[in-house]
């Protein structure tokens, strides 16, 4: 199968769900209204701090208390419970903790409150984050935190070797014999069958100076930077680079196989290193390891830029309430104390350089410099969909040695609840291919 064919195949399933989401956001309502008890609801809180937060609020405002709705920790379950509420108009829901790239969707299908921008400080904000929560000219949501990728190393193994931690993906790589060396996993991010395997795809695509949708998401942009940035992926589960139980990593997986020392290099985001500086037995690389911008095919590579953003219900009766926690919530004071406690990204550009804030963390400065190229991640679900099929072709890839290279097979995989997934998953037998192509629907060419 020629690589025009893939490329085709590609583009033409992006274009196809492009258009069946097209449409307009409906109005939230006229304005906020309503005061009293809300509820606060987003995904699992390690840190701590989301309490913290709520204690504060209900202690200052004893008639409009907050409750806390924890949500479970995969950001793809926090969807579906999040879409099953507000498809039905419950008004159970208040103050909407989601994923930035979650924010356009949930406008446009009429689930968001739009925000009065003049009640929030967001030219004192970072302008990228601010910016995933507008939609159609209008604020849906405003940066409780921001985030972009980081690249974890075992700064002890390289420091013995003489080695500088990598700056491109060749340059990791040829470090894998030291991992070898101290019977370790190579490199791992997050490859598991939700959210995070669309930004890990993202980041690689954008390393190879692509994108996979530009122009608000109404454009596909997939070409040759996808096939480098899939092939470096499928390669790395091929040829051991990423060990194999990786391909059920989420954050949390990673972050303990990383901290408990069974891994040389991580992707992952900002939280991890308060973790892994913890001082507890569990822990095998405190005061071990260091983090660096992440890696690229020829210099520096690119985040998928990442965070929480704080939105309200168009179906809460309380959205005068929840209106007023989302700003006690995302102020600069606020942001500092999170960060001190959790060491993510803050939405707040002073923090990157508070003196306080970098001797507790000290990886804020590198942070501050891989937001500089992170770009978020497609407002669509269309890129979710199309890389599931990803799924499928790292097994296949790590159990053939002998595969063909990535961009002459391609398989119909339907993992998806409801679209098909054209995607690259080479087997050494072209027979075994052609056979599972036959049993999908409707046709395989």
């Amino acid at each position: 199968m020629s690589r025009m064919r893939v490329h085709l195949g590609l583009i033409s399933l992006v274009a196809a769900l492009v258009l069946a989401a097209c449409g307009g956001p409906e109005e939230a309502g006229g304005g906020a209204q309503g005061t009293g008890p809300i509820t606060f609801v987003t995904g699992k809180d390690t840190s701590g701090w989301t309490k913290k937060l709520l204690t504060d609020w209900n202690t200052a405002h004893p008639d409009q208390k907050a409750s806390l709705i924890e949500l479970p920790e995969a950001a793809d379950a926090q969807r579906s419970q999040f879409v099953t509420n507000l498809q039905a108009k419950s008004d159970r829901y208040d103050v909407l903790g989601i994923d930035v790239v979650w924010t356009a969707e949930f406008a446009k299908s009429g689930w968001l409150l739009a925000l009065d921008e003049g009640q929030f400080p967001v030219n004192e904000m970072l302008k990228p984050a601010v910016d995933t929560g507008r939609f159609e000219g209008k604020l849906w949501a405003i940066p409780y935190d921001t985030n972009g990728g980081l690249l974890f190393y075992r700064k002890d193994i390289l420091d013995k070797a003489g080695k500088e931690p990598p700056k491109t993906f060749d340059e990791m790589t040829a470090l894998c014999s030291l991992a070898q060396q101290n019977n370790i996993g190579c490199y791992s991010g997050q490859f598991a069958k939700y959210e995070g395997l669309t930004v890990n795809f993202a980041e690689a695509v954008q390393a190879a100076g692509g994108e996979i949708m530009t122009d608000n998401g109404t454009k596909v942009a997939l070409g040759a930077p996808a096939i480098q940035g899939l092939t470096f992926l499928a390669n790395g589960f091929k040829d051991g680079e990423i060990p194999k139980p990786a391909i059920t990593y989420m954050e949390q997986q990673s972050q303990r196989a990383f901290v408990a020392g069974e891994l040389m290099f991580l992707r992952n985001w900002p939280y991890v290193y308060p973790l892994a500086a913890k001082d507890e037995p569990a822990n095998k690389v405190k005061g071990k390891f260091g983090v660096v911008p992440l890696p690229g095919f020829t210099g520096a590579g690119s985040s998928s830029l990442g965070g929480l953003n704080f939105a309200v219900s168009a179906f809460s009766t309380k959205q005068a309430t929840a209106v007023e926690f989302t700003k006690f919530a995302t102020t600069q004071e606020n942001a500092k104390e999170m960060v001190g406690l959790t060491g993510n990204a803050p939405a707040w550009p002073s923090l990157y350089d508070d003196p306080e804030l970098v001797k507790k963390f000290p990886h804020l400065p590198v942070l501050k410099e891989g937001m500089q190229t992170a770009k978020p991640r497609p407002v669509t679900r269309a890129s979710l969909a199309l890389f599931e099929g990803l799924i499928g072709a790292t097994p296949l890839l790590a159990a053939h040695e002998e595969a063909p290279h990535i961009e002459d097979c391609v398989i119909l995989t339907w993992e998806h609840p409801v679209l098909p997934v054209i995607l690259e998953a080479c087997t050494s037998d072209r027979h075994e291919l052609r056979s599972r192509c036959a049993g999908a629907r409707p046709s395989c060419g």
